[in-house]
């Protein structure tokens, strides 16, 4: 089914795969170093090879990381700008040696650049960085935002400018259930939810959609605020995450909602019980 959540690698990288066994999942994402801090982290081939070990006895059938929120690809500042370059590299080279498939980037702020310009800016900075690890088959996928502030990724237009602009087989999208709802996307239902895939894949194309990000809305349609909820606890209902469970277990899907009382669990629960019904969405 390809389903699972956000897992800790707190105490080591293997602990990340015991949980997934303990949830009962066969996807995880993770942090690949502290998500806080630029200090860059190397793993060792023997670290890799134990992890790697560990998805297979746990049966973990996908594993991938998301880069840190630091990563500004936009950025005006000369600095940062070197910094998130070297930290995507660095990322995928983790990737590589722990044996993810991708990760996943947030791709970015506009600031005082125009869109277009901001897509031709942060583009060029993937590229750069696709350049210096050839040879790493890790692709990055690019995520959709919620569309706050200057954040270049609320549209699908703006997603599919920025796949263009980059141009390589080592980039695809995520979508973030949440987000795209916050962005104005309305999915709370079957019509809404397929004009947007009929867009994206008009737009991007659905073979270039790797991995979804599974969460319910605080936030209003078109708020544009990134506020997670639990699946079925928020303002989306459980339409969109019946249609992407039936439509879509192919792809990765995994949360990003909190963890209290054992929450994953019984989102987890919920997904499956929604992937086993017959399609009735309206």
């Amino acid at each position: 089914m390809l389903l699972g959540a956000h897992v800790s690698i707190s105490g080591g990288y293997s602990n990340a795969a015991i949980e997934a066994h303990r949830l009962g999942i066969d996807a995880i994402q993770i942090f690949s170093k502290n998500q806080r801090t630029w200090a860059e982290k190397t793993v060792s081939p023997e670290e890799g090879l134990t992890f790697r070990k560990a998805c297979a006895q746990y049966g973990v059938k996908q594993a991938f990381s998301h880069s840190i929120y630091l990563i500004s690809l936009g950025t005006e500042n000369e600095e940062i700008a070197q910094k998130s370059m070297l930290s995507l590299a660095m990322e995928l080279e983790r990737c590589r040696v722990l044996g993810l498939s991708h990760t996943v980037l947030h791709p970015g702020a506009a600031g005082s650049l125009s869109m277009p310009a901001a897509i031709e800016r942060i583009g060029w900075r993937i590229k750069k960085v696709l350049e210096a690890t050839k040879g790493n088959p890790v692709k990055i996928l690019l995520e959709n935002t919620a569309g706050q502030g200057s954040s270049v990724g609320g549209k699908l237009e703006n997603i599919a400018a920025l796949v263009d602009t980059i141009s390589s087989k080592r980039i695809g999208i995520c979508i973030d259930t949440c987000h795209a709802f916050a962005a104005g996307y309305d999915i709370r239902d079957k019509k809404g939810i397929d004009k947007f895939f009929k867009e994206l894949d008009q737009r991007i194309g659905l073979e270039k959609l790797l991995c979804f990000h599974l969460n319910d809305s605080k936030g209003g349609l078109g708020s544009r605020l990134d506020r997670h909820a639990h699946i079925g606890e928020g303002l989306l209902g459980l339409a969109p995450f019946e249609y992407i469970m039936q439509n879509f277990q192919h792809v990765p899907k995994v949360l990003e909602t909190s963890k209290e009382n054992d929450a994953d669990k019984k989102n987890i629960s919920l997904l499956r019980e929604l992937a086993g019904k017959k399609r009735k969405t309206k």
